[in-house]
């Protein structure tokens, strides 16, 4: 619930709730893009024992600079990145904060494309920073000329591409992401949260990083490497960039823990990421399925979809609900998102569906 008034909150905050997808226990979670599959009985046991070992240090501060995590990311990552390109922080999520803390603020626009992650405006209100939002065409693509004159138009601080979509799933051409390079003033965000679910043949802006050096590509462990629960996120940029980032961040802001566990789980990258496989061909499955069934589908290259419409879209998810299946009621109006799960939730799930659409 909002605020109480008697509480002596900032004005511009007064009136929101705090972010959360709903969480219902007992039901099939189809709503926050997890990974379905956890670690295996020898990955859980490995994370444990490297959390053993931190405990017994954590009378001391943990390494501020996570260079032992940051080596181990630029070389998961390659593209003959290093240890100074790459920063990481509690999840994806504070790296966006740190980017709008370094290169937004009063007086700077940060600027993205709607429907896009409900977050990014919340980035912006939390650190002064002007919000502005341009629109993606019908099928959630961009249209590069009207996005460019935006971008001329309002001359950003900060642009936020995500690249696939959430929640659209959708991905970003490299041509586009030059493009928009070469007219954006300040840096550019392409948020590849979801970029190891992306089809073969889709680019990662990876790519073109050394192209542009106001240029930073973000991941996370959370999606492809079934650590949602470890909260690590990442970015690739310049060295430069990479030092901006490190002025804001929070004296010791990645627990020994936090750092423990996610060095062990890039350890097993090869057994951790065999299961994104499995997800993209049920991904592509569930779309075929939601199209037969009359749906419009998004085209997507993450690890959910984006279906519709609906006349009275929380009908349908209530309805899923009743039925034990928590899908998300997020993008336009109309629309619903499914994460994939496993093939006896995706079962559920279906059946689900045509029973409250039928």
């Amino acid at each position: 619930m909002p605020v109480p008034e008697w509480v002596p909150i900032r004005d511009d905050l007064r009136g929101y709730e705090p972010y959360g997808a709903p969480q219902i226990p007992d039901v099939i979670n189809l709503n926050v893009n997890e990974n379905p599959y956890a670690p295996s009985a020898e990955v859980a046991a490995d994370i444990a024992e490297a959390v053993r070992i931190a405990a017994g240090g954590l009378n001391r501060y943990p390494d501020r600079e996570a260079t032992a995590l940051r080596t181990a990311l630029a070389g998961y990552l390659g593209h003959g990145l290093t240890a100074d390109r790459v920063w990481a922080a509690n999840g994806s999520n504070e790296v966006m904060l740190q980017v709008l803390q370094a290169f937004g603020g009063p007086g700077r626009t940060a600027l993205s494309f709607a429907p896009t992650y409900s977050m990014y405006p919340e980035y912006a209100r939390d650190t002064h920073t002007r919000w502005v939002t341009g629109t993606r065409e019908e099928d959630f693509t961009i249209d590069l000329d009207r996005a460019l004159k935006l971008i001329e138009a309002e001359q950003p601080d900060v642009v936020l591409l995500t690249s696939p979509n959430n929640p659209t799933g959708t991905a970003l051409p490299l041509d586009a992401v030059r493009a928009v390079m070469e007219v954006a003033p300040g840096v550019v965000v392409v948020d590849e949260a979801y970029a190891e679910f992306r089809r073969a043949g889709t680019p990662t802006a990876l790519e073109v990083l050394d192209e542009f050096p106001r240029l930073l590509v973000s991941r996370t462990m959370s999606k492809a490497f079934a650590l949602a629960g470890g909260r690590l996120g990442y970015v690739a940029a310049d060295a430069a960039i990479i030092d901006a980032l490190r002025i804001v961040r929070l004296p010791y802001h990645l627990s020994a823990v936090t750092q423990a566990v996610a060095i062990t789980a890039l350890a097993h990258s090869d057994e951790l990421l065999a299961r994104v496989d499995e997800i993209r061909t049920s991904r592509d499955e569930l779309a075929a399925w939601l199209k037969d069934e009359g749906h419009e589908v998004a085209e997507s290259d993450a690890n959910f979809i984006l279906f519709g419409t609906f006349a009275d879209r929380h009908a349908i998810w209530q309805g899923l609900v009743d039925r034990g299946v928590l899908i998300r009621e997020t993008g336009p109006e109309g629309w619903l998102r499914v994460s994939v799960g496993t093939p006896a939730e995706n079962a559920v799930f279906r059946q689900s569906l045509q029973e409250v659409t039928r």
